[in-house]
């Protein structure tokens, strides 16, 4: 089962068992505009159509014994490789961590295919196909959907024309040029029960207003994510 979004530009892939719980992501989301937009276009594959025998196996019992089920290496071979070239990225919490600079990077491929994990992970074959290994933090889901749904979301709203506003919009950002996090941000009313936006902000002194837009972003990064900070980051 194929859903598909037509597009000429930035083409995404997304391999799951799960399909249907990308229905919502794709209909409502800021990756739903850039679809209608013409800018992308996501196709969810479901694996199970690349089963294994008659009742379409992805999984079976890990060799050495333990706990869970494997996927398979039929399957997966049998969906990716038509797909091939592209990036491919496997969803796993064995894997490097994703950020923004790999969003951005990303960003800028034409074909990217997403393998959503399941079950108790991989057969240690199947990343040959890949060709980066994700995690989005250290936990464990039950599936990749949600990781490779977060990364999707992450790459296509750094396509040009995606979002509103032109390449601002995401230059000053958390976790882009800088490293660091964005500064605090505020909208009408100038007060509201005792709270007041800092008068800077109401000043139009735009080099002061730049100026305080940086502090405030350094020291919310010192307070917040002071790891940024020791990994050079900031």
């Amino acid at each position: 089962m194929v859903f598909k979004f037509l597009s000429s530009v930035v083409t995404i892939d997304i391999v799951s068992v799960q399909p249907k719980m990308f229905e919502g992501f794709l209909s409502e989301s800021i990756v739903s505009r850039a679809v209608k937009k013409g800018l992308c276009s996501i196709n969810i594959i479901d694996l199970k159509d690349y089963g294994v025998g008659r009742w379409k196996k992805t999984d079976d019992k890990p060799y050495g014994g333990g706990p869970g089920m494997l996927m398979r290496c039929e399957p997966w071979f049998a969906a990716l490789e038509p797909l091939l070239p592209a990036r491919v990225i496997m969803t796993s919490p064995a894997g490097r961590k994703f950020n923004q600079s790999d969003a951005q990077e990303l960003s800028k491929c034409d074909h990217i295919v997403f393998m959503c994990g399941h079950y108790e992970g991989f057969d240690a074959r199947i990343e040959t196909l890949a060709t980066d290994i994700f995690s989005i933090g250290d936990f464990v889901l039950t599936g990749g959907e949600i990781p490779a749904a977060a990364m999707a979301d992450a790459i296509v709203r750094l396509i040009p024309g995606v979002l509103g506003g032109g390449i601002e919009a995401t230059q000053s950002e958390s976790f882009s040029s800088g490293g660091g996090l964005e500064a605090p941000q505020y909208t009408h009313p100038a007060e509201f029960r005792c709270m007041k936006v800092p008068e800077v902000l109401l000043s139009g002194d735009h080099k002061k207003i730049d100026k305080w837009r940086r502090a405030a972003a350094a020291e919310l990064t010192l307070k917040n994510r002071p790891d940024l900070v020791k990994r050079g980051q900031l």
